[in-house]
Parts: structure tokens; sequence; C-alpha cells
């Protein structure tokens, strides 16, 4: 089995912030390859996300997360997955408008991200059925509902 090492940036401190042993356990349960890794995880405020968000997706303001997968340079092998900056207030807001536990959406954004991380993603539909699929089924492994159901009927961010 491949082992994922987390590391754990916190820019934003928050007693109600998950800890470290939930942000680790969810990032692993989003790591779907064979192969050893390093990913780092950055809890961040509304100001970074927005920077983020603007400059590499040209939208101005914050974002639940954002996936920045490792590229490296031909003809080098490197273990890293890539980063995940995760906005704490987006993500709190978030699951009080959507009815969840701050722990179950914490937990999906995080695998969100890993498996943006390993190339999935929902821009398509058919590419957003499976990445969503994996989601559910992930979340539900380790005892969360699924985070479709409790979803007002808007698109997937």
């Amino acid at each position: 089995m491949s082992q994922l090492t987390v590391d754990i940036q916190r820019i934003i401190e928050d007693e109600t912030l998950p800890g470290d042993n939930d942000l680790i356990r969810w990032a692993r349960a989003g790591w779907r390859q064979d192969h050893d890794s390093e990913v780092t995880v950055r809890l961040v405020d509304e100001n970074e996300s927005r920077q983020l968000n603007h400059q590499y997706r040209g939208k101005d303001k914050p974002t639940n997360v954002l996936s920045f997968p490792f590229e490296a340079p031909p003809g080098i092998t490197v273990p890293l997955a890539g980063d995940l900056v995760i906005c704490a207030p987006v993500v709190a807001r978030e699951a009080a408008e959507q009815n969840k536990t701050p722990e179950e959406h914490w937990a999906h954004m995080i695998i969100h991200g890993m498996l943006h991380l390993q190339g999935y993603d929902h821009i398509e539909d058919a590419d957003a059925e499976v990445m969503e699929a994996l989601e559910i089924r992930l979340l539900a492994e380790l005892g969360y509902n699924n985070p479709y159901e409790t979803e007002e009927s808007e698109p997937h961010p």
C-alpha cells in the first residue's frame, strides 16, 4: 500500500478548524495512487484564497479549495502530488449554507482537492459523474453522508 505524507500549513488559526490527524486521514483517503507521494495542505484566510484564485483562475473571489498539482521538469521524478489551499472561512460558510457539519464538509473538500491533484475534474458532465461517484464512495468509507444529497440544485463549484 502506498504512503502519503501530508504537510500542513496553518496560515489561519481557529479552534473550530479540523485537527492535523483529521486532515491527514482525509487526504490519505483521497490518495488513489499506487506510489508514495507528498501533499501540502494549506489552510488560509479569504484574502490569500482570493489572491490565488484571481492569479491562477482569473476569478476575483475566495473559493473553498484550490488544487495545484506538482509538475516536475522533464527527466526529474519527485514524489510530490502538489498543494491544496483550503479557505477556512469559505468552507465554514458553505457547511452552514448546505446544512452540513463542518467536519463532513472539510472531509469532502480535502478529498475533492486530492482527486483534482490526481487528474480528476468536473468540467464535463461525464467526468463530473465519475469524480462525484468516487467522492461519495470515499466519504462513505469514512462514515460521511453523500455530500451531494444535501445541496441545493446548484451547479458544482
